[in-house]
């Protein structure tokens, strides 16, 4: 495999990645090389046609675009349109539906009364003060100051339990900063100015950004069996794990990761609804995703349909890693790793970005905007200004 001739080397072929190609390709003029070790485009925003059905199946999980950063909204419009499509989800708790996020429509319905909006407050208020925020000792008990005992029982304590595999009297008090509770009907999932999924699909999206004359893509390529034939002084923008780099030198990052299981149910319409929560502890899965209702503007089957169970669990070697878990002892981890980074940006002009690269949650709008940030204060001036990639100035 040559490496010859290329101006950039990005590893990993998702939004991070493909952001940075894109703009070095088309506003630098740059060769850029992408290496991604599966078999496909786009990292786990990848999406393809269940062979059964047809029906546009997100293989990593539900994937929702939104954003209220308008930079972001203009660049990817670049390469998609959007659909009108607002999110929704409902929630299962003891055989009832329920609209969520928490809002005066679930709240009327689960305490049986109508509520006004400073009514819902009151008693949300005055169950909440059974605990003080401020002596919150766990997860737990931060829910419960914030939300009071019943909601937090009905709706946050088994979903978290089989988030985290772990009672959330076990678990910080830090993992939840806030629990919204909205005192109106509003039922839409986020807030964002944009939202909306790619008319035609997310891989197709994903392509687009990729096909630029100045980027090659290449498939089934582990970086770490090929880095030693990069040629010595060839940046590189790296998207994989920030431990596996290191070869884990201060240690594995802890991680939870998703499993998921498909299924195609002859019916027009499993659950009415894209996702569904399952709230209780004894049904094992989180949630359902049912991929149809994503695009109801397209002619799919009226006989079948396309299920998605998803079950959370904490990430063993060789998962696929997808949330950091964050411990206090993940960022200790974190901080000599980021020395480390620095270190290696500056003696070999390799950066770090992307979910993976950074330990850091990114949503798909993040990781562009990050992405473009990048690219401005990182990439375009090694490039046209002789900096340093780690900011300073090239001897």
């Amino acid at each position: 495999m040559s490496f010859a001739g290329y101006d950039l080397i990005v590893v990993g072929s998702g939004f991070f990645g493909l952001t940075i190609a894109e703009r070095a390709a088309t506003q630098l003029d740059k060769r850029v090389l992408v290496l991604d070790r599966r078999d496909h485009i786009g990292g786990n925003a990848y999406s393809e046609a269940e062979p059964e059905t047809g029906i546009e199946v997100h293989r990593y999980g539900a994937h929702l675009f939104h954003t209220s950063n308008k930079r972001v909204w203009d660049y990817v419009n670049q390469f998609t349109d959007f659909t009108d499509y607002q999110h929704r989800v409902f929630t299962r708790h003891d055989g009832q539906i329920y609209s969520f996020p928490m809002n005066l429509g679930l709240l009327c319905q689960f305490f049986g009364r109508a509520f006004s909006p400073d009514e819902a407050k009151a008693l949300v208020a005055e169950q909440a003060a059974e605990i003080e925020t401020s002596d919150a000792q766990n997860l737990e008990e931060k829910a419960i100051s914030l939300i009071g005992r019943p909601l937090y029982e009905a709706f946050v304590k088994g979903y978290t339990a089989k988030q985290w595999q772990t009672d959330p009297k076990e678990l910080p008090a830090a993992n939840i900063a806030r629990l919204p509770v909205r005192y109106n009907f509003n039922n839409r999932y986020f807030n964002d100015t944009y939202e909306g999924l790619p008319v035609d699909g997310y891989t197709a999206w994903l392509e687009k950004m990729a096909e630029h004359d100045n980027i090659d893509v290449r498939l089934d390529t582990d970086y770490f069996t090929v880095r030693d034939q990069i040629p010595q002084g060839t940046p590189v923008v790296y998207t994989g794990p920030l431990d596996q780099y290191f070869d884990y030198a201060d240690g594995e990052l802890g991680w939870r990761t998703l499993d998921f299981e498909s299924e195609v149910v002859h019916t027009e319409d499993y659950q009415g609804t894209p996702v569904l929560n399952y709230a209780d502890r004894e049904v094992p899965y989180t949630r359902i995703h049912e991929f149809r209702h994503f695009h109801p503007e397209r002619d799919y089957p009226k006989d079948k349909t396309v299920i998605v169970r998803e079950y959370s669990r904490f990430a063993e070697s060789g998962d696929e890693p997808y949330y950091p878990i964050n411990t206090s002892d993940d960022r200790a981890k974190l901080e000599a790793y980021r020395q480390r980074a620095k270190a290696e940006a500056k003696d070999r002009k390799v950066i770090f970005g992307g979910r993976l690269g950074t330990y850091k949650y990114l949503d798909m709008h993040m990781a562009i905007g990050s992405a473009l940030s990048m690219f401005d204060n990182k990439i375009a001036p090694y490039f046209t200004e002789g900096r340093s990639l780690d900011g300073s100035m090239e001897d």
